[in-house]
C-alpha cells in the first residue's frame, strides 16, 4: 500500500509538472515572435532589456518548483546509493505499520457487550450458545473466552489456566512485526549517518585534489553529505511516531483482555452449577 501511494503521488506530480511546462512554453513562443517582429529596434534598448529578463527567468523557474520536484532534487544531490536504503526503510516500515494498525483496529472489541451476552447465556446454562457468541465475535478477547468456555466441563481451575495461557498467545500476536518496525527505525538514521561520513571523506578528497580549501568545495560537499542524515532522521521520526501509537494501542487491548478475563471468571464462578 505504501509503494502504491508513492507511485500515485509521483504520477500526479509528474502530470502537474507537464501542465506547468506546457503553460510556460506558450509565453516563451510569444516572446520569440515579439523579438522577431522588433528586430529593427535599436540595439541599446535590446541590450538593456536582456539583464532584466535574465533576472526574472530564475525567479519564475523557482516559483513553479513543486514540493515533489524539490524533494527529487535533494534526493539526487544526496546520492541514490545512500538515499535509496533510507527510502526503502521508510517504505517497508510504513507497510508494517499499516498492517499492524489495521490488525489492531480489527482486534478491538466491545468487551462489556460481549460479557453481558455471555453472562445471559451462562445463567440459562447455554454454554454452547455462549461459545457460539464468542466464535461470531472477532478479536483476541472473544478467542480467550471461547477457550475458557470450551473447557468448562474440566473444572474452573482448567478454565483459568486456559484463559491465562491463551492470553499470552494473543499478546504475542498483537506484538507481531514490532521488532521489524524497530529495526527500520534504527536502520534509517544509521544509513543516513553512514552516507554523511562517506560524503565528508569525499569532500576532503576533493579538497586534497584541488590543493586549496575552497569555500565552494567545502560547502558543497558538506551539504550533500548532510542530506542523507536529514532524510534518515525524517524517516526515523515518522516511523517512531506510528510505533508509539501502536504500542499504546497494544497496551489498551492488553488491559481490556486482563480486565475482561477477570470479569469472565467471576461470571463462571457465580453461575457454575
Amino acid at each position: 500500500m505504501s509503494i502504491i501511494g508513492l507511485l500515485t503521488f509521483t504520477n500526479l506530480n509528474g502530470v502537474m509538472a507537464q501542465n506547468q511546462a506546457a503553460a510556460t512554453d506558450q509565453p516563451a513562443t510569444e516572446q520569440v515572435e515579439q523579438i522577431a517582429d522588433s528586430a529593427a529596434a535599436p540595439v541599446d534598448s535590446a541590450v538593456a532589456e536582456q539583464p532584466a529578463e535574465a533576472e526574472e527567468a530564475p525567479a519564475v523557474a523557482e516559483e513553479h518548483k513543486s514540493f515533489h520536484q524539490v524533494l527529487k532534487e535533494k534526493y539526487i544531490q544526496g546520492g541514490a546509493g545512500w538515499m535509496t536504503p533510507v527510502l526503502l526503510c521508510l517504505i517497508f516500515g510504513m507497510a508494517l505499520v499499516i498492517e499492524r494498525i489495521l490488525y489492531l483496529n480489527m482486534a478491538t472489541t466491545n468487551v462489556q457487550k460481549l460479557l453481558e451476552g455471555i453472562e445471559e447465556k451462562v445463567q440459562k446454562g447455554d454454554y454452547n450458545g455462549a461459545k457460539e457468541l464468542c466464535r461470531d465475535t472477532r478479536g483476541p478477547v472473544a478467542s480467550i473466552f471461547y477457550q475458557g468456555l470450551d473447557r468448562i466441563d474440566e473444572g474452573l481451575d482448567n478454565v483459568e489456566k486456559a484463559v491465562t495461557s491463551y492470553g499470552g498467545v494473543q499478546m504475542a500476536r498483537l506484538e507481531n512485526n514490532l521488532t521489524w518496525i524497530g529495526l527500520f527505525i534504527a536502520l534509517a538514521p544509521s544509513f543516513g549517518f553512514l552516507g554523511t561520513v562517506v560524503g565528508m571523506v569525499q569532500a576532503f578528497d576533493d579538497i586534497e585534489v584541488a590543493g586549496d580549501i575552497s569555500p565552494t568545495v567545502v560547502a558543497g560537499g558538506m551539504k550533500v553529505a548532510l542530506l542523507t542524515t536529514i532524510f534518515g532522521l525524517i524517516a526515523a521520526i515518522i516511523l517512531q511516531i506510528f510505533y508509539n501509537y501502536i504500542l499504546t494501542k497494544i497496551e489498551s487491548l492488553v488491559a481490556q483482555m486482563e480486565d475482561g478475563s477477570i470479569t469472565f471468571m467471576d461470571i463462571l464462578v457465580k453461575n457454575k452449577k
